[in-house]
């Protein structure tokens, strides 16, 4: 079949996208009839095409495929209030039937039921798949479950409730024996376990919360778009299917809380910022969007909700989301396999399905009805602190371009050293720039020992504020830190400008230090070095022109820029601008400015103003932006002070 081709666009409805809910219908009707040609036999198991399995084998796959285009048809037909005119209810319930008929091993495969699912074992994939069955099966209970033969529901029902008495994974997955919980206590099916596996799910959330709306990933210090489409998302939807207002006033707000400040992570071309893992899920970043707008628990005007989920649906979708058979692909626009994380496989990306939580919204709902109004990268420049995990928000109104400044997500474990994860490590990410996974790091300052760069490591966060966020960290070198090396780093930003300070205390005086800036990559990349600058630009398809500038100032000596032979999930080819130079003592300062813009190379006509000095305290540093406003930071070892003069 072709690629999805939406119908006219509705420019009075909605002047900024062009899509409505008829729109979102077609889009979820386009993904569920490609995916259909690919079920297997009594559409038990759905294997989509691809080279490279997840590490939970094929079989494992095939249910995912299940799985995660069954909560997809759910929101579709629940949301049309059980109509069904392409049969896709019955087509999950036959394999509903079939895959609990005979349940494997994880990898198992049988000749006497090839079709059966795995089981769900400890910390097993099917855990995670039974989430979303049970999940659409909760929001379709009138028009599939409720119509199920009794035998298919008894072992359907034993199939799901394995899931309450297996051990997840201690992060996110807690929320999967939750989910499923909430489902069969109202199926009434292993109720006191259901009932414990929901209360179990939400105390082990709690120990995770930092307050304002933000969890950590299990680990200490790992924030990313799980916040979104499930720390919130799971709690909140088991609260409104429900009916308990108690659970859904407390995770409610903390939802308003979260989109209070998430909605500024989407950029004027619909992208989400690109951070964290799990990337491949796309659109699912919208989950939270609709989940305000579900259950009333939202800061966002109606116009505001739909304008932000409709533009991050477009975004992959015009972008080559979709293969030549209308199939989404593993990767960001279309295909990139070094950002797929080893547990997905060709069927993961469908988690995407998150996104289209909107179509359980009525029509007449003032999500679908208000005019589309601008995102708040659409309405001015802003620099937003977020505090809890340590970020600035950075966008700009003339390029729609969203920066997001990293001084407090690392993604490491308490009880072990990892390297760092460029998905996490990275000084910043945006909504126009991948990481660079295979090459020179980018947004990363480190010391060169033994020829080799430093890693970030931990990170401890030293506060966010207005217009500034700083850290420090210890850097590594194979999984050791180098005793008494301290980074204290710090941010300052204003409109589209940068500047970055790192102070190295406790380095061997002549020790050398590398910065490097933004990665822009594209159909193909131009680089210059002029001085104490170094500038990449990449051009993409529509011929548009990304630019990253990087000059050095005080400590740094040198400036340059590095090919990235494998480009980033923007583009093939690539390149990232650098600075470096040596540290003069103990304690010695690096200060660069950096621009991540959108248009022309050339660098803006009025430069920011930096100036530093030491004092006995410690190092000062004095900034004055293009619109006059300034910024005054004192810098010593671990500890940063910042005051904002406008």
């Amino acid at each position: 079949m072709p690629p999805f081709e939406p119908p006219p666009e509705d420019r009075s409805l909605s002047p900024v996208t062009g899509w409505t809910r008829v729109h979102w219908e077609a889009a979820a009707d386009g993904l569920l009839a490609a995916v259909r040609r690919h079920a297997g036999p009594e559409h038990a198991l759905i294997g989509l095409p691809g080279d490279r399995p997840s590490w939970s084998g094929p079989r494992s796959d095939g249910l995912e495929g299940y799985a995660r285009t069954f909560l997809l048809a759910a929101f579709r037909v629940a949301g049309a209030g059980g109509h069904d005119p392409h049969g896709l209810l019955p087509a999950y319930a036959e394999g509903l039937a079939a895959g609990t008929r005979r349940p494997t091993t994880e990898r198992g495969l049988t000749d006497a039921d090839p079709v059966s699912w795995p089981i769900v074992t400890d910390r097993g994939q099917a855990m995670v798949e039974a989430a979303s069955i049970a999940l659409a099966l909760r929001i379709t209970r009138p028009w599939l479950w409720d119509r199920l033969d009794r035998d298919v529901r008894e072992r359907a029902g034993t199939w799901l409730a394995r899931a309450l008495h297996r051990t997840p994974v201690d992060n996110n997955w807690w929320l999967f024996p939750l989910t499923v919980g909430g489902f069969l206590a109202e199926a009434g099916i292993d109720v006191p376990a259901a009932e414990r596996a929901v209360e179990r799910g939400l105390a082990r959330i709690e120990t995770w919360y930092r307050g304002d709306g933000w969890y950590t990933d299990g680990r200490p210090r790992a924030f990313d778009h799980y916040n979104g489409w499930a720390f919130h998302l799971y709690p909140v939807l088991h609260a409104h299917l429900g009916g308990d207002r108690q659970l859904l006033d407390l995770y409610g707000g903390r939802l308003a809380a979260h989109l209070d400040a998430c909605a500024h992570a989407f950029g004027a071309d619909g992208a989400p910022v690109h951070q964290g893992r799990s990337l491949t899920y796309r659109f699912a970043a919208a989950a939270p969007l609709w989940a305000g707008a579900l259950t009333g628990h939202t800061p966002l005007p109606p116009g505001t909700t739909r304008r932000l989920a409709s533009g991050a649906l477009r975004y992959f979708l015009d972008r080559g989301a979709l293969d030549a058979d209308g199939l989404l692909t593993p990767g960001w626009h279309g295909p990139y396999p070094p950002m797929v994380q080893p547990y997905s496989g060709p069927a993961s990306p469908y988690w995407a399905s998150k996104g289209f939580l909107g179509l359980l919204l009525p029509p007449d709902h003032p999500v679908w009805t208000a005019v589309e109004q601008p995102g708040p990268a659409e309405l001015g420049d802003a620099v937003r602190p977020l505090p809890r995990p340590g970020w600035l928000i950075q966008s700009t109104a003339a390029d729609g371009l969203v920066r997001l400044h990293n001084h407090g997500s690392d993604d490491q474990p308490a009880d072990e050293v990892l390297p760092d994860d460029p998905l996490y490590a990275r000084l910043a990410h945006s909504t126009a720039t991948g990481p660079v996974l295979d090459g020179p790091p980018d947004n990363h300052f480190g010391l060169v020992i033994d020829g080799a760069l430093t890693e970030r490591g931990r990170i401890r966060p030293l506060g966010a504020g207005d217009g500034w966020a700083a850290s420090e960290h210890r850097p590594r070198a194979c999984g050791e830190e180098f005793p008494g090396v301290v980074v204290t780093s710090l941010l300052l930003a204003a409109g589209a400008e940068e500047v970055h300070a790192h102070l190295v205390t406790g380095a061997e005086p002549g020790t050398e230090v590398r910065h490097s800036g933004w990665a822009v990559a594209g159909d193909s990349v131009e680089t210059a070095v002029d001085g104490p600058l170094a500038t990449a630009v990449a051009t993409g398809p529509d011929g548009g022109r990304l630019v990253s500038l990087l000059r050095h100032l005080d400590g740094y000596t040198t400036a340059a820029t590095d090919p990235l032979p494998s480009g980033t999930a923007f583009g093939p080819a690539g390149a990232v601008p650098r600075v470096s130079g040596r540290a003069a003592g103990p304690a010695a300062l690096f200060v660069s400015t950096a621009r991540l813009a959108r248009g022309t190379a050339r660098p803006p006509r009025t430069a920011v103003e930096v100036r530093t000095e030491r004092t006995a305290r410690g190092h000062r540093l004095h900034v004055r932006w293009p619109d006059g406003g300034r910024h005054t930071a004192l810098i010593t070892a671990g500890s940063v002070t910042v005051r904002r003069e406008d």
